[in-house]
């Protein structure tokens, strides 16, 4: 009874052991479980510790140097070390950076970077021996007077630092004990840096994005644009501005280069940043530069009232000038064409009053009267029509017309003009429509202006040509008029013409210079041409462009200076 007690004992016994050694294996097995996911959540905290505070303090500033310093900041709290350094390449030099926890010897800063140097030397299949090194110390002092055993790196690991799959340099992390770190730590801190690497990466292929529109936006602009950060670097600046002030050729401009380009007149630097202090906009007055006149805008650039740099627009008003210019001119010579027959008119009408003319005197000084008031009538009326063009208030009235009957009632309307001026006015008509729509009267006062200027334009014994063929779309007007055995100044074929009336007035009088010729149906081209010595506005070439605009044809001219001119228009049928 008693061994059966004993051995029920034992086995209870036993049973209770296994089941406390299973209970106790359970727990050791889930403490190490519940520490390593102690270890991988504070791991994992630190990491996005790190991240939060590198998008933080580096916000959109893509530089290096930068990063890599918030970087070494923010690991103190995640592992020991002596000392914490990175080493960057640039292109004239490396940078050797490198913080110490603890007052070390200079003897250990001096391992630690050739240390470094050979494993940059590794990962750029490079030998650095000779390239230039800045070295920066912070942090604690270092000192020759400290311990031997603190003279050497016992422990160290080094980590590539990449940026868009471009290695830049390499992160040490240094301790002058020996296997101080673990296997666990190094793959750790190595995720850590490749996860912040990472996210510069991504942003600073988000910036590089919106930096291509920004530039592809600015580039198009036809005003000149630089745009600079806060400390007044250039970080964008497009075509135009480079133009404006002849820096095509150059690469990396900075605002001393657009100050000497203007030639000294502003000093941009200054004004960039009195603009981003005192957060105000500069106007310049206008500027003469070799390639224009310009007005300068300086402009402060803020989000959320924080500063983030400076525009600056180098505005073109070249153009602008030039329109004001001739707009002066053109209003000159309007005021000098109502003049000339008013005082005409004046003085006739004075000589009539104050003294006894003869009769066939006074018929003359009634003609000259009469003249005077015939050129203002015409003048004013041709204003009146501009007007009109310019308003929208321009009305044709179209109706079957035949352009050959016209053209006949235009020449004996000249007659006496043209015996006057003793030139010959003749006509060449290819095979034409008998009638065709369009607004006769307008038509009739686009051939009134082409004949008399070429009468005004022609020389003594000279030859006008009125020439009117139809035109087949898609036929070569040059063949068709030589068929037709029509001579005029037209070398150039026309292109995407209709079905059309082509008329031309041919001369062999003075010519035209071929710049000019552009030049020549716009309303205040004739303050600059040849035509003012021989008097007139140009405003009936104006006038003529938008009757035939009106119509749906097209004006133009050729000429050979010296030779003669062919103004011409088609109506299309």
């Amino acid at each position: 009874m008693d061994t059966v007690i004993f051995i029920a004992v034992t086995i209870i016994f036993l049973i209770v052991a296994a089941t406390e050694l299973f209970v106790f294996q359970k727990n050791v097995k889930a403490k190490k479980e519940l520490t390593k996911i102690e270890k991988e959540t504070k791991s994992k905290m630190y990491e996005i510790s790190i991240l939060n505070e590198l998008s933080d303090k580096v916000g959109y500033s893509l530089d290096v140097e930068n990063i890599i310093e918030t970087i070494t900041s923010s690991l103190r709290d995640f592992i020991d070390y002596s000392t914490i350094s990175y080493m960057l390449l640039l292109p004239e030099k490396i940078v050797f950076r490198s913080y110490l926890e603890k007052p070390i010897s200079h003897k250990f800063v001096s391992d630690v970077r050739e240390k470094m140097l050979g494993a940059m030397s590794e990962y750029f299949k490079t030998d650095f021996s000779n390239k230039e090194i800045e070295e920066t110390l912070w942090g604690a002092k270092s000192s020759d007077q400290v311990s031997e055993s603190d003279e050497l790196v016992g422990s160290f690991f080094n980590i590539p630092l990449v940026i868009s799959e471009k290695t830049v340099g390499v992160l040490t992390i240094a301790d002058t004990r020996k296997n101080f770190y673990s296997q666990e730590e190094t793959v750790t801190l190595n995720n850590i840096v490749e996860q912040a690497t990472k996210a510069v990466t991504r942003l600073q292929m988000v910036v590089e994005s919106e930096n291509s529109k920004l530039n592809a936006m600015v580039s198009s602009m036809a005003d000149g644009v630089v745009m600079t950060d806060k400390d007044y670097r250039v970080a964008v600046v497009n075509p135009s501005a480079k133009k404006a002030l002849g820096l095509e050729e150059k690469n990396n401009l900075s605002l001393l280069d657009f100050t000497e380009g203007l030639g000294g007149k502003i000093d941009l630097k200054d004004k960039v940043e009195e603009s981003i202090k005192l957060d105000k906009i500069f106007l310049s007055e206008e500027i003469s530069l070799q390639s224009g006149f310009f007005k300068i805008v300086v402009a402060p650039v803020r989000d959320n009232w924080k500063s983030l740099g400076s525009v600056i627009v180098f505005r073109d008003i070249t153009h602008e000038k030039e329109v004001e210019k001739i707009k002066e001119d053109f209003t000159s010579m309007i005021v000098h064409e109502l003049r000339s027959p008013l005082d005409s008119i004046k003085k006739m009408t004075e000589l009539m009053r104050t003294t006894e003319v003869k009769k066939a005197k006074s018929a003359e000084c009634l003609q000259m009267i009469y003249s005077s008031s015939y050129d203002m009538l015409e003048l004013i009326n041709n204003l009146l029509d501009i007007a009109k063009i310019e308003a929208g208030k321009f009305e044709l009235t179209k109706q079957k017309s035949d352009i050959k009957k016209i053209i006949e009632s235009r020449i004996l309307f000249f007659d006496v003009a043209a015996k006057d001026a003793k030139v010959k006015i003749k006509t060449q008509f290819g095979q034409l429509p008998d009638t065709v729509e369009f607004d006769p009267h307008t038509v009739s006062q686009v051939l009134n202006n082409l004949i008399s200027n070429a009468i005004k334009f022609t020389k003594e014994n000279g030859n006008i040509t009125i020439q009117a063929i139809f035109h087949k779309k898609g036929e070569s007007l040059l063949k068709e008029a030589e068929s037709l055995g029509i001579n005029w100044f037209i070398k150039k074929e026309i292109a995407n013409l209709p079905d059309s009336l082509f008329v031309a007035v041919t001369d062999n009088g003075i010519g035209i210079n071929s710049e000019q010729i552009s030049k020549l149906f716009n309303k205040f081209s004739q303050a600059k041409n040849v035509f003012v010595e021989k008097g007139g506005t140009g405003l009936g070439l104006a006038i003529i462009k938008s009757i035939i605009d009106s119509h749906g044809g097209v004006v133009g001219a050729e000429s050979v200076e010296g030779q003669g001119s062919t103004f011409y228009f088609t109506l299309p049928v």
